[in-house]
């Protein structure tokens, strides 16, 4: 039987009532996210800018403890202290006091469409106006390159100027995922965006991943977010990758292979954009095309049977 999505969550009665029309930001920990990307822009708004609980889901019955075993500290003789694993909604704001909210913690492992369908009536009864999602997917890219982005949105209009990799695929599905469909179907908008992460540093925490995301969250939402310890982060993590690879003529040849096969690709898609320019009609032929549609109308209204 279907369990009622409100008994999946309990709103705060001393938290503070949100604006209307906010974005909504949400990271869910256990899909794919190359470089930590996800996990680290969400840890850095977090940590930056003083969240406040608007509600909590029930993580009881949302996770599998045994899959992902929350961290229990042990002194000498006894439990010290339990992490407790937590799934929450809060209240920030960005750098020029605007609110938005982020939804955070740990991906459920069931119940994903009561789940979904939890955040949906918050979303309705906290006036969302725009949903996006972030995480980091491996790719055969080199670090020296700048990274691309994967954008998806339940309208197209939301992310106009991504150019799409792949024509259609299917993949594993995720809670995000089934959350930015759910919403589409709720002809809400909501966007996805997925930072493609050198595959050789997607198991390590990867900062200009994060970073990349910020400025494409930044970019949609007009947010104002800070940056600077993120960069100073992914500054500091750029210098040891490349002190690394200088150190090792075995990854200096995989990246070098790996610059080339980018250089390629992209010197074959500027060229396929310019040949596609130079086969468009000017903004006068248009209007000649246009101008002989006209008067063929006009002529044949003006004698049907011609």
């Amino acid at each position: 039987m279907a369990r009622d999505p409100a008994d999946l969550y309990e709103v705060d009665p001393g938290a503070p009532a949100p604006d209307r029309g906010l974005v909504m930001l949400y990271y869910l920990d256990g899909f794919i996210d190359a470089g930590a990307a996800g996990r680290l822009l969400s840890a850095h708004l977090t940590s930056t800018l003083d969240p406040t609980p608007i509600a909590r889901f029930d993580i009881d019955s949302l996770l599998d403890y045994r899959s992902r075993r929350p961290i229990m500290t042990f002194s000498k003789d006894h439990w010290e202290e339990y992490d407790g694993p937590q799934l929450t909604l809060s209240l920030l704001h960005d750098g020029e006091g605007t609110q938005f909210l982020l939804l955070s913690g740990l991906e459920p492992d069931r119940e994903w469409d009561a789940f979904t369908g939890a955040v949906r009536q918050l979303s309705e009864r906290l006036g969302v106006r725009v949903s996006v999602g972030f995480h980091g997917i491996p790719m055969g890219v080199p670090h020296t390159r700048p990274l691309g982005v994967t954008a998806h949105a339940t309208q197209p209009e939301l992310i106009e100027g991504y150019r799409p990799l792949v024509d259609k695929l299917q993949v594993p599905g995720s809670a995000a995922a089934l959350l930015e469909y759910r919403l589409g179907e709720d002809n809400k908008a909501a966007i996805g965006f997925a930072v493609h992460v050198p595959h050789y540093l997607a198991q390590a925490a990867y900062p200009a991943a994060a970073v990349t995301l910020l400025d494409s969250v930044q970019r949609v939402t007009g947010l104002v977010l800070p940056a600077d310890a993120l960069r100073e982060s992914a500054r500091r993590t750029d210098l040891e990758i490349a002190r690394q690879v200088e150190g090792s003529s075995e990854v200096t040849e995989v990246v070098q292979a790996l610059e080339q096969q980018y250089d390629e690709f992209t010197a074959d898609r500027e060229r396929a954009l310019a040949d596609d320019a130079e086969a468009m009609p000017t903004a006068e032929e248009l209007g000649a095309q246009f101008e002989r549609f006209l008067a063929e109308q006009q002529s044949r209204g003006e004698n049907p049977e011609g």
